[in-house]
């Protein structure tokens, strides 16, 4: 996938969904929760915090050594990013996402995303492979965590969807 289709993807998706969102009710996005037991609220929370985690490994993979590392007792030189997918339930818990305003929360992450695709956009294409190991020690190049990027958005914005359907009764 080149860099305008996913920009093209996280925009076309950005714009349906905020628009969906933004015509809901605090009831709506407050009360069902999923089996993670996530609100709608707390499903935008953790895709900011996604946004948030996604665009420091996009920038940081561009000026720090070729090879970025997340788990602890790497060799000196290396960069390494905080493992937070283990602790994805205690970010929403510590912001507060639950009680946050519903209307501000939504264009946070709209406009986190506009910038991201921003940040993708002006990418140095000679950089694309430059990578890090997650946590589980699987190396990710920055191009293939660009690509994934809007698979994790439509994912959470899936559980969205069965969310408020369910809440409807269908």
């Amino acid at each position: 996938m080149n860099r305008k289709d996913i920009i093209d993807g996280i925009n076309a998706v950005i714009e349906r969904e905020t628009t969906l969102l933004l015509s809901l009710s605090e009831e709506q996005v407050s009360a069902r929760r999923n089996g993670q037991n996530r609100t709608v609220k707390m499903l935008v929370g953790h895709l900011i915090d996604s946004a948030s985690n996604n665009h420091q490994r996009m920038v940081r993979l561009q000026y720090a050594p070729r090879c970025g590392h997340s788990m602890p007792g790497t060799e000196m030189g290396m960069l390494v990013f905080p493992d937070y997918t283990q602790d994805n339930d205690l970010w929403i818990q510590l912001q507060d996402y639950q009680h946050e305003d519903w209307h501000q929360l939504v264009l946070l992450l709209k406009y986190y995303n506009q910038h991201i695709c921003h940040v993708i956009r002006s990418v140095d294409k000679n950089k694309l492979n430059n990578y890090w190991l997650d946590y589980e020690g699987c190396r990710v190049t920055l191009g293939e965590m660009m690509c994934g990027y809007i698979d994790h958005l439509n994912l959470h914005f899936g559980e969205m969807h069965e969310l408020l359907r369910a809440s409807r009764g269908g």
